[in-house]
């Protein structure tokens, strides 16, 4: 007899739910959100097992790991489609939500989410500790300028070191200094974890054949290589590299129905730091990099018609396809001939 199960994950105890292939409920219960501690919850219950069904969330991947290497079935789905479905039923609990989870199971009504490896996960892991780390000291900075500006401190302009010229600003006003001392002080450490984070991806950027074949293309580096990635892990997941664009949110939203049928803005529906950092990579291409090639000539002649930030998003979900054809073909991207670029 088929069975299928739907787990409903909290941070200390996880609710299940086993089903047949009829819709019954066999058992219900809660066990230690641990694979081992689940593991052996469902094998007092269940005799073959089909299916295993859990959100998405910050410990699904680490279960869907531990049950996999147990020999059983796990299929991780969107948590918007789990609460699209969720939100229908009258009381919310856990039971009910488990009951609701085993009943996408066995229906198969859900999009599978694929799990990243555990090598993608600690890159993500170090690149989210980063953006961190950078969003803490840009917040220190700002609250060190809005506390200068509300006693009337101007700093002077300059490329040098912020830290100096706050002080600079403040040596007249020990009141103020008393104040920002202690936010210098933890921007400084800010500054030095970022550094150190900053090496650490660079390192592993230069230890993966796949980011070093990703850093030739124009406008890319460690930051944006590794970010890419550890998000994709798996290429052949995609089936045409224009659906890459799609994935990371950079393709325009559509509305139809009726006779209304209208285009938006991005859906902005995939990884928000991927999309950010292939953002960054279009600007970079169309404003710092100085040798020409057709793909910066393409977004140039874009910009003209609908400005810079359409062109650097166009030029963005063209950098995502093309990244992905990269590393699909294991090909260094390929410049352009000097008499071509010259023309161009």
């Amino acid at each position: 007899m088929e069975e299928y199960v739907g787990l409903d994950v909290a941070k200390e105890e996880t609710a299940y739910c086993v089903k047949d292939g009829k819709g019954l409920v066999l058992a219900e219960g809660k066990a230690e959100t641990d694979p081992g501690a689940i593991f052996e919850a469902l094998k007092a219950h269940c005799l073959c097992v089909e299916r295993i069904v859990l959100e998405t969330g910050s410990m699904s991947a680490w279960l869907h790991r531990g049950l996999w290497e147990r020999g059983l079935a796990v299929h991780v789905v969107d948590a918007r489609q789990a609460h699209a479905v969720m939100k229908l039923q009258h009381n919310k609990t856990d039971a009910n939500d488990a009951a609701l989870l085993a009943e996408l199971a066995r229906t198969g009504f859900y999009r599978q989410v694929a799990v990243k490896s555990v090598a993608a996960q600690k890159a993500r892991a170090l690149l989210k500790a980063r953006e961190q780390v950078a969003k803490q000291r840009r917040a220190v900075d700002n609250t060190i300028g809005g506390i200068l500006r509300s006693f009337g401190v101007r700093m002077a302009r300059g490329t040098g070191s912020f830290a100096v010229r706050v002080r600079a600003a403040v040596s007249e006003r020990p009141d103020v200094a008393a104040i920002v001392e202690p936010l210098l002080a933890a921007r400084g450490v800010a500054e030095r974890s970022r550094d150190r984070l900053d090496k650490m991806v660079a390192e592993f950027a230069a230890m993966s054949p796949t980011c070093r074949v990703l850093m030739t293309a124009p406008g890319v580096g460690p930051v944006t290589a590794l970010a890419f990635a550890a998000t994709i892990d798996d290429p052949t997941r995609f089936a045409k590299s224009r659906t890459v664009g799609v994935y990371a949110g950079l393709t325009s939203r559509r509305h139809q129905t009726g006779e209304t049928d209208r285009s938006g803005r991005i859906s902005k529906m995939g990884d928000g730091m991927l999309r950010s950092l292939l953002y960054e990579a279009a600007q970079s291409l169309l404003c710092i990099v100085r040798r020409a090639c057709p793909l910066k000539t393409w977004a140039r002649r874009l910009k003209k018609k609908v400005g810079h930030k359409k062109a650097c998003v166009a030029l963005a979900r063209k950098l995502a396809v093309l990244l992905h054809r990269m590393w699909m073909d294991g090909a260094e991207f390929r410049w352009p001939p000097k008499e071509q670029a010259v023309t161009a």
